[in-house]
């Protein structure tokens, strides 16, 4: 492809030396559960977010489950989280037995609108779990205030938003929990399925650990009913390594994003197309996605026109959750969150990733130019 939506290969190339040697290392130990390895990166991805705790787990679909069941969480009970996010956020809270309930987003940031959030509380909700979309903080602080007034529990869906900051507070380390995916598309990727939740409370770190392998607090001996939720002691290697080089990867982002906002202005695009707007509170974006919105019903057309010139490009997410056939028994309906509908319909990501050269972005411009000409 001329220009890849992401190529994970630059980023390998350069550290290849250095994880071959750790993964050398590890297959001579023969320790591939846990072990030293998951315990370095917990360390480093507690401090790195500013957390009191973490505990490695096997994906971050996982990390919001096993926080869900921590906190007892399940039939009966209900969680209100945003209807435009990637399925895990809502899978995770049916998994549990909990019933989702949907809010709707932002129309400047699609994250959850802490509006939005208010009505649907009720005497059965138990937790909120506000999503950080495409690596841009939620407004937590009206988040916060809710969940302390009806004395919610907070997870913080942060799978797409390692770095990310809210006034200062890195993300995952402001509600109770704070989980994120490690896979391999995400700013930070292992070689596989990895996860990690943080936490406010080390306390809540113990209890995860527990949880995270069979509810066992000692050998054999079972306090809870818990799962296989064991993060492998390879990919904590590689991200441990891949970590040092987070920050860096996420300026060129950053400046990738800032070149595109210049790039699309020269175009005079401005009126065809919304380009991602940082949010009118204190945030740093870490960009894991670079999403406009695309009016007049174009955005299918546009994306079409992408892939015959070899662009790549992606839709996340076109259809809100709350109208998907697998929740369908909660009775949504088209119109209940109608900005999520919007931005479904509207809503197109193109390529961002560090590794991407200004002449990619200058043939990404050009393309969309020449379509609305």
């Amino acid at each position: 492809m001329a220009v890849p939506l992401l190529d994970l290969r630059p980023q390998y190339h350069a550290l290849k030396n250095e994880i071959l040697a750790e993964v050398a290392e590890l297959c001579e130990s023969q320790r591939f559960i846990l072990g030293p390895k998951v315990e370095k990166l917990e360390e480093e991805i507690s401090d790195y977010c500013q957390a009191a705790g973490a505990c490695g787990v096997t994906s971050g679909s996982d990390a919001l489950i096993i926080a869900l069941m921590a906190e007892g969480i399940g039939r009966g009970d209900e969680v209100i989280t945003t209807t435009f996010t990637f399925f895990a956020t809502v899978g995770a809270i049916s998994r549990v037995g909990a019933t989702p309930v949907f809010a709707d987003i932002d129309p400047k940031t699609f994250n959850i609108d802490p509006k939005s959030i208010e009505a649907k509380i009720t005497p059965r909700t138990k937790a909120i779990i506000p999503v950080h979309l495409f690596g841009q903080a939620a407004d937590m602080d009206p988040i916060m205030a809710l969940a302390e007034k009806h004395n919610l529990i907070v997870i913080e869906d942060a799978c797409q938003a390692i770095g990310a900051e809210y006034k200062g507070k890195r993300v995952g380390a402001i509600g109770d929990y704070g989980c994120f995916s490690f896979f391999p598309s995400k700013n930070l990727g292992c070689f596989g399925d990895g996860g990690i939740v943080t936490v406010k409370d080390a306390e809540k770190a113990k209890l995860l650990k527990i949880f995270r392998n069979h509810g066992q607090s000692e050998t054999y001996i079972h306090r809870y009913i818990g799962g296989n939720f064991r993060l492998d002691a390879l990919q904590a290697a590689i991200l441990s390594i891949k970590l040092r080089h987070l920050d860096d990867w996420t300026k060129a982002r950053q400046s990738n994003a800032a070149e595109y906002e210049t790039l699309f202005a020269q175009a005079g695009l401005e009126s065809v197309l919304t380009l991602p707007s940082k949010a009118d509170y204190e945030v740093r974006h870490i960009y894991n996605q670079y999403s406009i919105l695309v009016h007049d019903g174009k955005r299918d057309a546009l994306k079409a026109h992408l892939a015959a010139k070899n662009i790549g490009c992606a839709i996340y997410y076109p259809l809100p959750l709350h109208l998907q056939e697998c929740f369908q028994s909660l009775g949504g309906k088209p119109g209940d969150c109608p900005v999520a509908e919007k931005v479904a319909n509207e809503i197109l990501a193109l390529p961002i990733y560090p590794e991407a050269t200004a002449e990619n972005r200058r043939e990404v411009v050009a393309a969309i130019q020449e379509f609305f000409a």
